[in-house]
């Protein structure tokens, strides 16, 4: 069992993305809906607890965040919510690999993720 937490980064005001609507899913079951707090956070992600190994997606409602920053977006928006599928392996022997960190750095035209610490 492995647990969970994001962190998402503005990369047009080089600050964290505050009020951004983020949805964890395994499957079509949806396992959380919550907003990042002012640093860019979700610690209500952690309200999920264990994850078994599988397949997960995270949604990141990017265009309506820029919108609410008073970003100028086409219509429809090149990014409107951005996907991150990813998979969750059963934790080593030793215990290492038991937390999955899934930031986002984040523009209205491009984005970067990676596994974090």
């Amino acid at each position: 069992m492995s647990t969970l937490s994001s962190h998402v980064l503005d990369l047009v005001s080089g600050r964290p993305a505050a009020g951004m609507e983020i949805v964890l899913w395994a499957g079509d079951a949806c396992l959380f809906r919550g907003r990042t707090n002012e640093d860019g956070r979700c610690p209500d992600l952690a309200r999920v607890g264990e994850l078994p190994p599988g397949a997960y997606r995270l949604e990141f409602a990017v265009a309506a965040y820029f919108r609410r920053q008073g970003v100028a977006l086409s219509e429809p928006p090149f990014l409107d919510v951005v996907p991150i599928a990813f998979g969750i392996a059963a934790p080593a022997a030793d215990g290492t690999g038991g937390h999955y960190h899934v930031p986002l750095l984040v523009s209205p035209y491009g984005f970067s993720t990676y596994r974090g610490s």
